[in-house]
């Protein structure tokens, strides 16, 4: 997970409009805590001394608390009492991660189902076409219902603007070294899109099939995509994001000719880790089942106003 490997230590993200003046400008990073009564509060970090590293917590009576950082020493042989400690601190880190977001993503959902907004997080492994798919979706259906999009990135811009291109009100998150999106990041991005009631949030997720399934984002539903390109034993490679996905978009089917790819084995496969999963087989380049995918968007956006 990201707290063992690291791949998120000291990571800022940073949030970008497409075409703004500020276009690369980097936000004020801020960090969450959560109250005795559950309350999630959100700082950012220039409102802090970062010497002590102190703050108060309000609701929960009016006292400082400090954040002490924990020194694991160095030694090239750790010793038995060391190497448990450290796991042990490594699994209450993963715990505590793991239950701040879970209340971030709770708070997104509610404001979601409050405002009759449906929100689908897509995760693919980089290259699987979810970009080029949200294009075309975005240009198909646009004039019917209200879309905004949220860009997960380690770097750049690029796909942001290309949904930007479409006139689509877009913001692109990167997250540094990190490999997921995150609810707080949700969050921000939803404050400075701003969706009307009644529309469609598409989050295109960091490229990675491991941790975007572990983090929560407050969204609907879950939409893995896997292309042709990649080999029909995706879903048995990683299996727990085609488990906690409810939709599985199969894409670039108009490339079948020319690969070895067995659809049947990989629909297969998708169902046995995945009996639950609805399954669109499309390709955004020619149009190829886009009819369905579309169908399934306009009712679950309806679903939600009811």
């Amino acid at each position: 997970m990201c707290v063992t490997c690291g791949c998120s230590d000291g990571a800022q993200a940073t949030y970008t409009r497409p075409g703004a003046a500020t276009t690369g400008a980097t936000e004020s990073p801020s960090h969450s805590h959560v109250l005795a009564d559950g309350t999630v509060v959100t700082h950012s970090h220039d409102e802090h001394d970062h010497a002590p590293h102190e703050h108060a917590h309000h609701g929960n009576g009016h006292h400082q608390v400090s954040h002490p950082a924990i020194a694991i020493p160095a030694a090239s042989q750790p010793s038995a009492e060391t190497h448990a400690l450290a796991h042990g601190t490594t699994l209450t880190l993963e715990q505590n991660l793991l239950a701040k977001n879970d209340r971030l993503a709770t708070q997104n959902r509610d404001w979601f189902r409050a405002h009759s907004i449906t929100a689908l997080n897509l995760v693919s492994s980089p290259g699987a076409g979810k970009t080029t798919l949200l294009v075309r979706t975005i240009a198909d259906l646009q004039a019917e219902i209200p879309i905004t999009v949220i860009e997960g990135d380690q770097e750049t811009a690029n796909d942001a603007e290309r949904i930007a291109a479409t006139g689509c009100p877009t913001i692109q998150v990167n997250t540094g070294t990190g490999c997921h999106l995150e609810a707080a990041m949700i969050d921000r991005g939803l404050q400075a899109l701003n969706p009307p009631d009644h529309s469609l949030v598409l989050i295109e997720n960091v490229g990675n099939l491991v941790c975007p399934a572990l983090f929560d984002l407050g969204e609907h539903a879950k939409v893995a995509m896997l292309s042709v390109t990649e080999g029909e034993d995706k879903p048995l490679k990683y299996p727990h994001m085609f488990r906690a996905s409810q939709v599985m978009v199969l894409t670039k089917i108009d490339l079948l000719p020319y690969v070895n790819f067995d659809v049947q084995r990989c629909l297969d496969y998708a169902r046995q880790v995945n009996p639950q999963l609805r399954i669109f087989q499309v390709s955004a380049t020619t149009g190829a089942g886009l009819a369905d995918w579309y169908d399934w968007l306009k009712a679950t956006v309806q679903s939600a106003e009811a």
